[in-house]
């Protein structure tokens, strides 16, 4: 589209408008990357180029995670007019099991609504059954545990996602990217860069751009050969592979390779391998229903007894422990 026409078209046109199920525990960043965009592209152009409105379950005052709390202009009882409606959560979306929403989400859905999701909102997309055969992406904290919950879900490691009717974004600051997306989608590209240099925000990334700081800057490793078996590492944690293959790996004797893990991150191979299946354990047992060796064995352990030691010597509690306080 051109600018001329994406002009013409947002004055010929009424103002799209946006909703946000806010569920209780959502991101207040995530939340105002999603919407601050829009008041900005109405200011700048203007136009009111889009309008909004909040809902909440049982439409009383919800809290972020930070403790911020925000008055709903209603609950999810009655429809409401919109062409997209997002849904914002953080904490652990795994437990919200409100039917009620669910429905509500896909009367929406059915009506032709395009339905979002931000950080946690993609979890609470698919167990209302609204993802089917669509590509999704969120938090990368909740990525393991939606794709045991979820084995058929075609799920990405993006930024965020635009695939038809369905808008899915990982959180944080992707959010302003996704709807800086959105407005370039709509309204061209000035007003979208407009928007990204209004919150100076200079570059603009792309949905397909990854979720997590790269390893060198996250572990402070510039070592390439040790980069090379750390990511092999967190992407190999059902089937751990054996110290001598990961030294294979990187061209090096094992003796070469443990030296360098004890230089650089603190301590050794297998050290650093229990840690991470350990992390990915807890985060399954908060995330999912699995069974306890169901998810022993998807982190690499044998036997649910093997790790229940190894978990309780780690986090300093059972397994079971940690499923209920989650």
């Amino acid at each position: 589209m051109s600018e001329k026409q994406a002009s013409e078209r947002a004055q010929q046109e009424s103002p799209q408008t946006v909703g946000f199920l806010l569920v209780p525990g959502f991101a207040l960043m995530s939340y105002a990357a999603a919407i601050e965009p829009l008041r900005a592209a109405n200011l700048i152009s203007g136009q009111e180029l889009y309008r909004w409105w909040h809902a909440a379950p049982g439409g009383k005052p919800v809290t972020a995670s930070n403790g911020v709390a925000i008055i709903p202009d209603g609950g999810t009882g009655a429809d409401r007019d919109a062409d997209m409606v997002f849904v914002c959560a953080g904490g652990n979306p795994a437990t919200f099991d409100d039917r009620s929403v669910f429905a509500w989400l896909r009367r929406l859905a059915r009506k032709g609504v395009t339905i979002g999701g931000i950080s946690g909102g993609p979890y609470i997309l698919a167990k209302a059954g609204l993802l089917g055969k669509h590509r999704a992406t969120l938090h990368w904290e909740h990525l393991p545990a939606f794709r045991e919950a979820f084995p058929d879900i075609t799920v990405m490691s993006s930024l965020f996602e635009i695939d038809g009717t369905r808008i899915t974004c990982s959180g944080g600051i992707s959010a302003l990217d996704m709807m800086v997306a959105l407005i370039e989608r709509d309204h061209g590209r000035q007003l979208a860069a407009s928007v990204g240099d209004w919150f100076l925000h200079t570059h603009i990334r792309e949905g397909m751009r990854p979720q997590r700081m790269d390893l060198r800057y996250r572990l402070g490793v510039a070592d390439e050969k040790l980069l090379g078996v750390l990511r092999a590492m967190e992407t190999s944690i059902e089937t751990p592979q054996p110290r001598a293959a990961l030294a294979s790996r990187a061209g090096i004797s094992l003796r070469q390779l443990e030296r360098l893990f004890h230089r650089h991150i603190g301590h050794g191979i297998h050290r650093h391998y229990r840690w991470l299946r350990l992390e990915r354990a807890r985060q399954l047992l908060r995330e999912t229903t699995l069974p306890v060796l169901d998810v022993a064995l998807a982190t690499g352990f044998a036997s649910s007894s093997q790790f229940a030691r190894a978990y309780r010597r780690a986090f300093g509690e059972p397994p079971s422990l940690t499923r209920m306080s989650g």
